[in-house]
């Protein structure tokens, strides 16, 4: 009556199968990318400190230790341990 044959009938319950489970599997896909994207979020945040936000690190002039050759910060240099350091231990 309609042309709606035995071989069309599967043809289209196969169509529409393939169509669920693509839905299916894209939709894990979806799923996985967001487990994976709040996991390395937590992670984040953890190494920030708890969930707050990171503080901008401010910049340092540098110079460079003569003894040791280390680059090391003009306002907090510590002394290398080393006995010719021009750092001494109580400079802050």
């Amino acid at each position: 009556m309609f042309g709606f044959g035995l071989q069309k009938i599967l043809l289209l319950a196969l169509v529409v199968g393939a169509v669920w489970y693509g839905f299916k599997f894209f939709g894990r896909l979806d799923a996985s990318k967001d487990r994976l994207a709040k996991t390395a979020r937590k992670v984040a945040d953890k190494v920030a400190g708890g969930g707050a936000e990171p503080a901008a690190a401010a910049a340092q002039d540098m110079e460079r230790c003569e003894t040791c050759g280390d680059f090391v910060a003009v306002g907090s240099a510590k002394s290398c341990g080393r006995e010719a350091c021009p750092y001494t231990k109580d400079q802050r």
